[in-house]
């Protein structure tokens, strides 16, 4: 009966240790990944912070678009506010 327990034990700990080892693979495979995303976030926030001049300005110009538009829009909403006076009375 002993050398049952025996070899009971004997096989729990090599399945403990196999298990430990495939987690230990595991979290070095994420680790890795992790470091990898790291630097893609850290290349594409780099990236992102360094605009060519030529994009700026054109994000400028659109921006200066839209504020006309809205001034625009602005003047048409008044315009149709106001009440329609009868210049020939």
């Amino acid at each position: 009966m002993s050398q049952s327990v025996s070899f009971r034990i004997t096989r729990t700990a090599e399945d403990v240790a196999q298990t430990l080892n495939a987690l230990s693979q595991r979290l070095i495979r994420l680790e890795q990944r992790l470091e990898s995303l790291e630097l893609q976030l850290e290349t594409q926030r780099s990236e992102a912070q360094t605009l060519p001049a030529e994009e700026l300005n054109r994000l400028d110009g659109v921006d200066q678009l839209l504020l006309e538009c809205q001034e625009l829009l602005g003047r048409s909403e008044h315009q149709m506010d106001e009440p329609d006076v009868d210049l020939a009375a």
